[in-house]
């Protein structure tokens, strides 16, 4: 089998996903493929439906928590798929762009509208499947249309108003669940490139003092509810900050950032989890929503 993905690009076999998560959980894949191309992708997913062989995209693995059990299956990278190009106010670019890259290039060509996105260590693909934001701000306000592949290799492109977005949710989650996003087309406004530089230093300023970027994470847990915070919550209301389940520590800093304080395993993360939504229900009343995707724990 190893030597069928190799045709399709650079295959790793056995790898530990440590280096592929923000979190820094190890976990074992069976194997790891890196399409050279749009053309290889669309073979590899054809030769991979075709032998029921089970499959994942994973982007930075910024938003995502492993099972400790290995993937027995491919998990797809698409960090060869990172091209961009910009046509007056428009910027397309491929799934395996990172966004810092991608904000940065707008700034470049005096485009504004995604400073916000400057400190998210995500790729445009997983961004747009968990529909990333931040200041009141998200990546679906800026999409024009998405280009995806299906279980078959077949590409179409789908309009934003065919895709459901929501706060933290796109229907790339479910409803197109078996969709690979492999380019989004973005709608900008003209700019002014040192007035976007004097945000995001602004804003870096503001992430450095208030949330905990010297450990790995994978940035808020849970969504915000209408009105509140979930960090005031998990803080104030059940007083977590600090709280730990092995290697996995609700940030002092943050109460919605947990934290790996050494060798957190992704039950640790997800048993910390859990808990901090028993002990908010049962005190508050308050459901809140898990932001991240656990991943392999069916």
């Amino acid at each position: 089998m190893i030597d069928t993905l190799k045709t399709f690009g650079d295959v790793l076999e056995n790898v530990d996903l440590k280096n592929y998560n923000t979190y820094r959980i190890s976990a074992i894949a069976k194997f790891m493929v890196f399409p050279s191309s749009l053309e290889d992708l669309q073979k590899l997913v054809k030769y991979l439906k075709e032998n029921n062989i089970k499959y994942m995209v994973l982007g930075n693995g910024s938003n995502v928590i492993f099972n400790d059990t290995p993937y027995e299956g491919v998990i797809i990278k698409l960090d060869n798929l990172n091209a961009v190009e910009v046509e007056g106010l428009f910027i397309s670019a491929e799934a395996g762009v990172m966004l810092p890259r991608l904000v940065q290039i707008a700034i470049d060509n005096n485009l504004k509208g995604l400073e916000w996105a400057q400190g998210i260590p995500g790729t445009i693909g997983g961004s747009v499947k968990g529909n990333a934001g931040a200041y009141k701000e998200s990546i679906s306000d800026y999409l024009v249309s998405v280009t995806v592949m299906n279980k078959e290799g077949e590409i179409q492109t789908l309009k934003t108003k065919e895709i459901d977005f929501s706060y933290r949710y796109s229907s790339f989650k479910d409803k197109y669940k078996d969709l690979i996003i492999i380019s989004v087309l973005i709608g900008l406004m003209p700019g002014n490139k040192e007035e976007s530089l004097r945000i995001i230093d602004d804003r870096r300023n503001r992430r450095i003092a208030s949330q905990p970027l010297e450990y790995p994470s994978a940035g808020s847990v849970f969504r915000n509810p209408e009105g509140d915070a979930a960090g005031r919550i998990i803080e104030q209301e059940i007083n977590f900050k600090g709280k730990k389940i092995g290697g996995a520590e609700v940030s002092k800093k943050h109460a919605n950032f947990i934290i790996n304080n050494g060798n957190a395993s992704g039950k640790d993360v997800k048993d910390l989890i859990e808990l901090i939504h028993k002990e908010v229900k049962e005190k508050t009343n308050i459901d809140l929503i898990v932001e991240q995707e656990f991943i392999n724990w069916e």
